[in-house]
């Protein structure tokens, strides 16, 4: 049986919970664009979203990755993919249908007090799309449509699917040699820092970073997939980020400090400008990042006993909570943006309305899973859940941790 990894479950929680107090800060942040704006904005939230941003996401397609070796591991590849196709596209298609329009009619509700369009009729304006491949994976284009938050699900689903092609075609034994040449690779002192940062640096400076999807490249976020998926693959991978965390923690503090220092101060636009100075300060990030990611996955993976008897009132929330990230993902940002827009109307310090937005949210985000997501058969296949995950992780004790499916759970 796989060795069990807490940790990572524990990671991809505090993601997706983080979100509501990341995207929460973004109405009172002086640079993003988001949805609704409060009157009042600061910059300071900038400097500390980018403290979420260099490492939240990238870990989250890590975890992804290593979850889909296992999945792929008990299913096989053909089974992977239409687990993938079930457990991420189903969700993607009702989201898309019944939450991602809402936002989008309450910004132009937002910047303009006189705009008087009802919602039914802006979502024939919402759906008025097309197909291209213009912006692969995000095939479907229109003037008002969007992915939204759901560009996570996109890409995941994206990502899973190529994985599949190479997976199929690949021999067992051709798959094995070059799984001995990583782990031979980075078994060498310094090499998992160098090694796999240099491609997520190039595609930093050549791709750009893209401010949509949370500030880094698609490309790169596949980057992070794939070496999840190598990680899972073999422990002296793992030995090897465990090796490397403090000296990753250290760089990746020094390079987030770097990074920032030139982002801020490069002319023009520097996710996407060509310039020496652009150029550098995407590199730094790129590099920043996988430090961050190393030393949190590292200095979180340590030995832990067995826990003995009946589970405790703590491991029963623990696994309510990790079977409803999934859910609790897709309904945050819609939530998250409808209790904004009526707060920021508040006459009401920043100090004052963010904390309102963050504890409203959680609680119409809570009170949804649980009672409109968890409780049925037709529901939970809608947001992603499989039928087991109504129960808490302790009651499916048996499985390896992460589960073969953590990666549906965000």
């Amino acid at each position: 049986m796989t060795p069990r990894r807490p940790e990572l479950d524990v990671i991809r929680l505090i993601v997706v919970l983080g979100l509501v107090f990341f995207h929460a800060a973004l109405v009172f942040d002086a640079r993003d664009d988001f949805y609704v704006k409060n009157a009042q904005t600061t910059e300071a939230i900038t400097w500390l979203a980018g403290l979420a941003v260099v490492w939240a996401m990238p870990s989250l397609f890590l975890i992804a990755g290593f979850g889909s070796w296992h999945s792929m591991r008990r299913r096989g590849v053909r089974g992977f993919a239409g687990e993938r196709l079930l457990r991420l596209g189903v969700p993607l298609l009702f989201a898309t249908v019944a939450l991602l329009p809402l936002p989008q009619w309450l910004r132009l509700k937002a910047a303009d007090p006189g705009y008087a369009e009802s919602y039914p009729r802006f979502l024939t304006r919402f759906f008025d799309v097309h197909l291209s491949f213009a912006d692969f994976p995000f095939l479907v284009r229109g003037e008002h449509f969007e992915s939204g938050h759901l560009w996570f699900v996109v890409l995941l689903l994206a990502f899973s699917l190529l994985l599949s092609l190479p997976a199929a075609a690949l021999p067992a034994r051709h798959a094995a040699r070059a799984r001995d040449l990583i782990a031979a690779t980075v078994a060498h002192r310094g090499a998992l820092l160098v090694l796999p940062a240099v491609p997520v640096a190039v595609v930093g400076a050549l791709h750009g970073m893209e401010e949509p999807f949370a500030g880094w490249s698609r490309w790169a976020y596949l980057l992070f997939f794939l070496y999840g998926f190598a990680l899972a693959a073999d422990d002296r991978i793992r030995a090897a980020m465990r090796r490397e965390a403090r000296a990753a923690a250290v760089a990746g503090v020094l390079l987030f400090g770097a990074a920032g220092a030139a982002l801020s101060t490069a002319e023009g636009e520097p996710f996407t400008d060509m310039t020496g100075h652009a150029v550098l300060a995407r590199v730094l990030f790129s590099l920043a990042g996988w430090c961050w990611v190393v030393a949190i996955l590292g200095l979180l993976d340590r030995p832990r006993p067995e826990r003995a008897g009946p589970p405790g009132r703590d491991r029963r929330i623990y696994g309510y909570l990790a079977a409803a990230a999934l859910p609790l993902y897709i309904l945050h940002q819609p939530v998250v943006v409808t209790v904004a827009y009526v707060v920021v109307r508040l006459r009401a310090p920043i100090a004052v309305k963010y904390p309102i937005i963050v504890v409203v949210s959680f609680l119409i985000m809570f009170v949804l899973y649980d009672l409109a997501v968890r409780r049925t058969r037709v529901t939970r296949l809608l947001f992603g859940m499989r039928a087991g995950d109504a129960r808490t992780r302790e009651e499916v004790d048996g499985r390896p941790f992460p589960s073969s499916d953590s990666e549906t759970r965000i």
